[in-house]
């Protein structure tokens, strides 16, 4: 019996087993995927070093209620995601593990939801078969194993979603109705946008004026009592939080409750000040990419799927509440990626009783075969070519490191990526092509966690531009920096000084000079291409490149005669950072 027959009776064998030890088996293999790798790099702009270094804070202070980013109040976000990496490395006292097991364990509770509700709706190959598409969706592995908030908070909306679901549509339960209600207040306390399964609400009542027979027991009055438990979940913070502001009284605590309660929702979704792109984006660019390949599964089960949705009103719900969220965010001007992540386990529900039953339109099978060769092609080529210094690439690594030997590194483990996918290619030819597809991607993640990691971590990182600052730096010294990045702080072994996130480069070139000047032994780190009133660089000791900008150390040597008095004395300093690096 050959590895590839065996390889496709697999899925029939796995599906028949009794349900617990098939949730065991989804979920101890997504457990592989996803703990793989954990430990074995350090924090990654753009977002995590932002947010390990405010969870470092917290345990190193004790005050955990007010997030401080460099001892500065940090209003970007609420701290739910914070706590739960400063809970983690509290208990660990390793960061390096603590700030992605969030995320990780967020993913594997989404992921046994899938496979739980799937079963519940249909029967548990549907269930198993939902977990896998999530699975092979690119972005729920990637933000699996990042320290973003998206995931957790697509965690919570999915346990609402589950509730909600559930008590719709399985039986009705009460229980996880109100369950839904107070994941949905998590979520805003997480990230804002928690609400969103309270979306759902829009299908179902269209779906009850249709026929008023529909969801007898459990579209009751009751309902309404579902907003209050999502309020007292977010009192829970809010209340705390506006007290300790208020008691504290500065203008900076003020301004922390002002923005995170206004600035960063409301105002941010209406006219937000990042991330522009165009109402199309989401459509366009992020969901044929990084969803892949399940908007081509889409198309391919498309005439199953208009039968299905003639009788399952569970189907209709999950793909109308998919298209209000990729709605609700191309609405608003300021987009990423990662903001339609809660949608994709909705969507691989809605995907998976189609696939279950039928077979998808032949081309599907074809159009993967060749991606799946077009794609193993273009990693070998690019692997010769970053062998052979091509010039692109040589540019593109420019911006993160000066040393040549990092591409060729990179260009061997492109080149073992394109084997793995041209040979998985050909080992498995007679297995279905989303079965292909789906080893060759895993074992994929799985180098990318293991050897990708040791490759970047020195790219991703700004070591090197520290270590050589320390070298001129005496004993005793500090550090400071303009226009400075979270990364910085995060893993400086000196005390490090900034003049505030919220400042002009104007103020903060002119707060560093008052610093300096006062301060013996001070040196500050910035990037070469600010251009400065209150020093010059022209003696600036060059310390490297990092996060695509070369950096330079100024001494009271490289300061000006005199400089204008900044408008506000403002710094920050935080004592030994890097001490978690020890």
């Amino acid at each position: 019996m050959t590895l590839d027959f065996r390889l496709r009776r697999l899925p029939d064998t796995l599906f028949n087993l009794p349900y617990n030890r098939l949730l065991l088996v989804v979920l101890a293999f997504a457990a592989l995927m996803i703990l793989t790798g954990i430990g074995l790099r350090s924090p990654w702009p753009a977002d995590e070093p932002r947010f390990a270094e405010v969870a470092r804070e917290m345990v190193a202070s004790g005050q955990w209620l007010l997030p401080m980013r460099g001892g500065e109040l940090y209003p970007d976000k609420p701290p739910v995601f914070m706590w739960a990496i400063a809970f983690f490395y509290w208990l660990t006292g390793n960061l390096k593990i603590a700030f992605l097991l969030p995320n990780a364990l967020c993913s594997l509770l989404t992921l046994g939801l899938v496979f739980d509700l799937g079963t519940r709706l249909w029967n548990q190959r549907t269930g198993a078969i939902a977990a896998l598409l999530l699975m092979v969706a690119p972005q729920f592995l990637i933000q699996a194993q990042r320290a973003q908030i998206d995931a957790m908070v697509a965690c919570w909306i999915m346990v609402a979603c589950y509730g909600l679901i559930r008590h719709f549509f399985v039986q009705p339960s009460w229980r996880w109705y109100f369950v839904a209600w107070a994941f949905m207040g998590l979520g805003i306390i997480t990230k804002g946008v928690g609400f969103l399964p309270a979306l759902l609400f829009i299908p179902i009542l269209a779906l009850k004026l249709q026929d008023t027979s529909r969801f007898q027991g459990t579209l009751r009055w009751r309902c309404a009592l579902g907003p209050l438990v999502m309020l007292a979940v977010v009192a829970a913070w809010l209340v705390p939080m506006v007290l300790a502001v208020s008691h504290l009284g500065t203008d900076e605590a003020l301004a922390y409750r002002d923005n995170i309660l206004f600035k960063q929702t409301g105002e941010r979704y209406a006219d937000s000040w990042g991330h522009i792109q165009p109402w199309y984006y989401y459509v366009v660019s992020v969901i044929p990419s990084l969803w892949f390949p399940l908007p081509l599964l889409f198309l391919a089960l498309l005439r199953p799927i208009r039968e299905i949705l003639k009788h399952r009103l569970d189907v209709v719900v999950l793909l109308a509440w998919v298209v209000l969220v990729v709605a609700f965010f191309s609405l608003s001007p300021g987009k990423r990626g990662v903001y339609v992540l809660p949608a994709l386990p909705a969507l691989a529900l809605s995907l998976a009783p189609a696939l279950s039953g039928q077979n998808p339109a032949r081309w599907f099978g074809a159009v993967i075969s060749v991606l799946h060769l077009l794609l193993g092609a273009a990693l070998i080529i690019l692997g010769v070519l970053a062998w052979n210094d091509h010039p692109r690439l040589v540019e593109k690594v420019a911006d993160y490191t000066q040393d040549p030997a990092r591409l060729h590194e990179a260009g061997t483990l492109l080149f073992t990526l394109g084997f793995i996918w041209v040979a998985s290619l050909m080992a498995f030819w007679r297995c279905r092509a989303l079965g292909r597809w789906f080893i060759a991607l895993m074992v994929s993640w799985l180098v990318f966690t293991t050897w990708g990691y040791r490759i970047l971590e020195p790219l991703r990182t700004p070591r090197n531009v520290l270590a050589a600052a320390e070298q001129f730096v005496p004993a005793g010294g500090q550090i400071g920096m303009i226009d400075f990045r979270e990364q910085f702080i995060l893993f400086s072994k000196r005390d490090f000084t900034h003049f505030s996130f919220f400042s002009s480069l104007e103020q903060e070139d002119r707060n560093a000079w008052v610093w300096m000047k006062k301060t013996p032994d001070s040196y500050l780190i910035v990037a070469d291409r600010h251009a400065l009133s209150c020093f010059t660089t022209d003696g600036a000791k060059s310390i490297g490149t990092a996060h695509r900008d070369t950096y330079v150390l100024l001494s009271d040597q490289d300061m000006t005669d005199s400089c204008e008095p900044p408008d506000k004395v403002t710094r920050f300093t935080t004592e030994n950072p890097g001490k978690w690096l020890d």
